[in-house]
């Protein structure tokens, strides 16, 4: 049975940190692009950031140099570490496998894990 369960996140004030975790299952994790995205109350599911099977990542630009995406495929798990929160960065956080330059995601979502920054 495929399976995404993010966790990790947390209420943390502006300039914070937080450490989320996405373990995959019922996947053949190593061969998998994996993205996260984020999604605010009314607006899109957007993605944050992807990294791909040899670790290549790219970032969308309001996060970049705050937000580091990696991977450890003994434990099926990629990460994402985000330091400098900001309170624009409250969202629901997901991951997913993905597929092109358009970031088709492959896999059904998860229960994602809530990220709150105060100001």
């Amino acid at each position: 049975q495929v399976q995404l369960v993010e966790s990790g996140g947390g209420l943390v004030q502006a300039g914070g940190s937080l450490r989320l975790s996405c373990a995959a299952s019922g996947i053949i994790f190593n061969f998998n692009d994996m993205g996260w995205y984020r999604q605010a109350p009314g607006n899109q599911r957007e993605l944050v950031g992807s990294i791909s099977t040899i670790g290549r990542t790219n970032y969308k630009n309001s996060v970049k140099g705050r937000f580091t995406i990696s991977r450890d495929n003994a434990k099926n798990t990629v990460y994402l570490q985000m330091n400098s929160l900001k309170p624009e960065d409250t969202a629901v956080y997901y991951c997913n496998a993905y597929r092109g330059s358009s970031y088709t995601t492959l896999l059904p979502w998860g229960q994602g894990t809530q990220v709150t920054v105060s100001s």
